[in-house]
Formats: structure tokens, C-alpha cells, sequence
């Protein structure tokens, strides 16, 4: 309208919190999620094994279900920690997958088609940005890995009594410590990747490449020096070794390798894990990285020379 009609008016209506403002972007980030059916189904898929799951320590409580089936309860995989921790690990390789198809594409379209300007002109911070475009991952992952786990172990506890609650308590801290830290960790690298590759099957590629790549190198590194050292440098080993500790089933002593010398005689030789510390340190530094890395690319505005 013209300004000298002087008919405008400031908005008098109603305003959205500072605190929820970011929480526009993972609405519509939903929206155009779940357009895609294919994916529909996938996420639906990850859920069948905490189905396997729940039909496991329901077995354990339901002696007729036992008698009909003619199965003797010791037969069953005991509900303990190694338990809870073999479906953690399996929910988690979903997890990476579904970061992989949801994550790279949030922040690359932006900068692909330079939308930032548009979100940043507004009262919205660069911070509320990246923790809008983290929290589409971080809802997604948590709505498969550490949130059914947990209504799984209460399960476990509401059949096995208020006793194995307590005495199990800290399965449960080790459920949402080693699943979040997971899913964060997901979270960083695909928004870190999305930053700086604008092109989605190429991010995709890179998150995989970035995987599994110091996997593999982690792995001729140990081969060759009779070592566990090269593992620091692959995340998936990280995770794991992380993972171990916080459901207490990790040994530093007990790897084996196998080969054969020039003589044809087979050695056995035990190597030593390094340090938990030692993970944890480098997947701060992975995670500090990928903060370094959005705060410098998450810019209104961007000089090119």
C-alpha cells in the first residue's frame, strides 16, 4: 500500500513466545518429511525390532504362553543389560540411516537457494536456527532409539517388581546416555555436512564416506601395528566402545587377532582397547568441530571474493 494513505497499522495480535520461535522450522520440516511414503515406511520398519523386543520380555513373565509354546525359560535370552544394550546397538544402525535420508537436505537448501537472509532478518537468532534444523534429527532418532527403550525397560520392571527396578536403575541411564549421545553426534554431522556440501547426494555420500571410510583405515592401522589405537579414529568404534562402557560390558584386554606368519604358524595375540577417556575425548572434539563449522557457515550473508 502506499505509505502516504497512512492506513496501515502495526500487528495487534498475538505473539509467538522468543523461547518457541525455532520451533517453526521442525514443523515444517515434519510436513515435508513424511510427504514421502517410502519413508512412511521405513521409519515404520525400524520400529519392528522393539517389537521383537517387547515379545521377548513378555515371554519371560507369561508361563502359559511358555507352556503353549513348550519353551523353557532358561532357554530365553536373559533381560539385562547385554539385553537392553543388543537393541540400543540395533536401533542405532536405523538411526544412522534415517539421519542419512532426513538430515542432509535441512541446512544445504537454504544456503543452496540463499534463504538464510530471509530467516535471519526476522527476531531469530543463528543459534535458534541450527537448534531448529538439529531438533527435526534429534525428535526423529529419539522417537526410535532411547524413548521406546525406556517404556520398554519400565515394562521390564512393571513384570519383574519394583526390586529389579532399583537394583536395574542404571540400565536406564546408560539407555538415554549412550542413545543421545548417538543421536547427537548424528545430529551435528549431518547439519555440519549439509553446511558445507549444498547438494544433497553429495552430502549423503559424505556423511557415509565419513563413517565408514576411517573405518576401514582404523582397521589396516590395526592389522598392521598389532594395535587398537587406529579405532579412535572411526566413529563407529567410538560409539561402540562408549556404548560398552556405559552398560559396563567393556574389556580393554580381551581382543584377539588371528594371522599367519611367513613359518604358516598361527598367532594369537591379545591387544588392549584404548582408555574410555579417550573415546569421549575425540567425539568432543568431532562434535566441537561440527559447532565450529556451522557457526561459520550459518551467516545471513556470505563475501565471496
Amino acid at each position: 500500500m502506499a505509505v502516504y494513505d497512512h492506513s496501515y497499522k502495526n500487528y495487534a495480535g498475538a505473539l509467538t513466545p522468543e523461547w518457541s520461535r525455532f520451533l517453526i522450522l521442525p514443523r515444517h520440516a515434519f510436513r515435508d518429511v513424511f510427504k514421502s511414503k517410502l519413508f512412511t515406511a521405513f521409519f515404520v520398519i525400524c520400529f519392528l525390532p522393539l517389537l521383537v523386543e517387547a515379545i521377548l520380555i513378555y515371554l519371560h513373565h507369561n508361563v502359559n504362553a511358555l507352556a503353549i509354546m513348550r519353551v523353557n525359560v532358561r532357554e530365553l535370552i536373559p533381560v539385562d543389560a547385554s539385553f537392553f544394550q543388543t537393541f540400543v546397538n540395533i536401533q542405532s544402525g536405523f538411526a544412522f540411516f534415517v539421519a542419512l535420508l532426513v538430515g542432509p537436505p535441512l541446512v544445504s537448501r537454504d544456503l543452496r537457494n540463499n534463504a538464510l537472509p530471509l530467516y535471519l532478518c526476522r527476531p531469530f537468532s543463528r543459534t535458534e536456527y541450527v537448534a531448529g534444523k538439529m531438533s527435526v534429527v534429534l525428535v526423529l532418532l529419539s522417537a526410535m532409539t532411547w524413548v521406546p527403550q525406556l517404556l520398554l525397560f519400565l515394562f521390564q520392571a512393571y513384570l519383574e517388581g519394583g526390586r529389579w527396578l532399583i537394583d536395574n536403575l542404571w540400565i536406564a541411564s546408560a539407555i538415554f546416555i549412550g542413545s543421545f549421545v548417538w543421536i547427537l553426534l548424528l545430529a551435528l554431522l549431518t547439519q555440519a555436512i549439509s553446511a558445507l556440501v549444498k547438494w544433497r547426494v553429495i552430502a549423503s555420500g559424505a556423511l557415509l564416506g565419513l563413517f565408514f571410510i576411517p573405518s576401514v583405515f582404523g582397521e589396516v592401522v590395526n592389522m598392521i601395528f598389532r594395535t587398537r589405537w587406529g579405532s579412535l579414529i572411526s566413529l563407529g568404534a567410538l560409539t561402540k566402545n562408549i556404548s560398552a562402557g556405559l552398560f559396563g560390558t567393556f574389556e580393554q584386554t580381551t581382543t584377539f587377532i588371528t594371522d599367519m606368519d611367513g613359518s604358516g604358524i598361527v598367532n594369537r595375540v591379545q591387544l588392549t582397547e584404548p582408555p574410555l577417556w579417550t573415546s569421549w575425548a575425540v567425539l568432543f572434539l568431532v562434535c566441537a568441530i561440527c559447532l565450529a563449522i556451522l557457526s561459520a557457515k550459518v551467516k545471513a550473508y556470505e563475501v565471496v571474493s
